[in-house]
């Protein structure tokens, strides 16, 4: 008879607010996603819209108290895509291993250069208009009931970004292109759902990208479930709404309400609704990045379904990683259909370049005092 050793139970979550807000929130590793305010089922928590981070509404214990907490409810840690050992659990969920040492933008099924082939769609979006497109082939062919994206407040004007839902294609095309500031475009959950959506695509950097994946990989419930679909924009950094008037009109005389569109190729692209073009040196503008942006290791969307950014040297072609295996589907349907253009990512070597050097530069941002994962395998400086 051979005795084994007996397994051990696997440990009861018991991280609560507490420990998000003394661990994530105050040392500067909350990116503002705002997973933890949606995800919470008694409604206490807030965002604040300047420090972009969220902040506990009921004051009797305190910011970092939580009387549900304190009886049990861990649904706020459970949902935070930057607590403790939270890359490890989404990787091993949506790939089913840990990534490998040289896999710095995450890992993928297949990477390509995508567009689309609507011109009304090339025109509204960035880009190759991969996102648009995806969003409303979702949307037309029964995948996704609604998405969460970004839109400009107001009639536009203002520049500021503002969460919204995109239901058909009016609203997709509505809400095209990109703002480069930052939107928690999960705040418009409840909106969504609320009208009924029960499956929620989510549109979103990295930072929030990487949280219905978290939410599914601890078991936070109905809202991972109806976070079914998610397209991550590459993103290095956003920055403050205060760039508009100290920045670009103080500096260079360009007024937000005067700006059509906006791009990043190394300096600021700025369209002007009066036909000009200006480029403003992008450097110049570090100083107004957001504060979440600045430990955040997470530059290619890693845990989305599908990754796009406007990389590279081919000018209206997108850089497309299908991560999921819902992502390969959609991928390969509208390239089949012939609603996508596509070509092999290494069409566009530089492309390809760019997406691992600023990934792996990103990963350096991870501050030592955290969970070393998003560190594991950067490769040191080169002196």
């Amino acid at each position: 008879m051979t005795l084994t050793e007996p397994r051990e139970a696997p440990q009861r979550w018991k991280a609560e607010w507490a420990e998000l807000y003394s661990e994530v929130v105050t040392t500067g590793l909350c990116t503002g996603c705002a997973a933890c305010i949606i995800a919470c089922p008694h409604d206490v928590l807030g965002y604040d819209q300047l420090a972009y981070r969220p902040f506990h509404i009921e004051e009797e214990l305190g910011p970092g108290g939580c009387a549900h907490g304190l009886r049990g409810c861990t649904s706020c840690t459970r949902a935070c895509p930057r607590f403790r050992d939270w890359e490890m659990e989404a990787d091993s969920f949506l790939f089913g291993r840990p990534r490998q040492p040289d896999e710095q933008p995450g890992m993928a099924r297949s990477v390509m250069l995508a567009r689309s082939t609507d011109p009304e769609l090339l025109e509204a979006g960035q880009d190759g208009g991969v996102v648009s497109a995806v969003l409303i082939w979702c949307l037309e062919h029964g995948r996704i009931d609604a998405a969460l994206v970004s839109s400009l407040e107001g009639d536009g004007t203002t520049w500021k970004a503002v969460p919204a839902v995109a239901r058909n294609r009016a609203e997709v095309l509505a809400t095209a292109g990109s703002r480069y500031t930052y939107s928690a475009n999960t705040l418009a959950y409840a909106e969504a759902v609320t009208a009924g959506a029960e499956r929620v695509a989510l549109v979103g950097m990295g930072c929030q990208a990487s949280a219905p994946v978290v939410m599914k990989a601890r078991k936070v419930g109905k809202v991972g479930r109806r976070l079914s679909f998610s397209i991550g924009l590459m993103c290095s950094k956003t920055f403050e709404d205060s760039i508009f008037e100290e920045f670009f009109e103080a500096r260079y005389g360009i007024r937000r309400q005067d700006i059509a569109k906006v791009n990043i190729k190394g300096v600021f692209q700025v369209w002007l609704r009066d036909g000009s073009y200006r480029e403003v040196p992008l450097k110049e503008g570090h100083a107004w990045t957001r504060q979440g942006c600045k430990s955040c290791p997470d530059f290619a969307a890693e845990h989305a379904d599908i990754s796009c950014g406007g990389i590279g040297e081919l000018a209206g072609w997108t850089l497309t990683v299908a991560r999921s295996e819902a992502g390969q589907e959609v991928l390969d349907e509208m390239v089949a259909a012939g609603a996508l253009e596509s070509r092999p990512g290494d069409d566009d070597p530089r492309a390809l370049e760019l997406m691992r050097k600023l990934s792996t530069a990103s990963r350096r941002r991870w501050p030592e005092f955290a969970p070393p994962g998003p560190r594991s395998g950067v490769p040191a400086r080169k002196s």
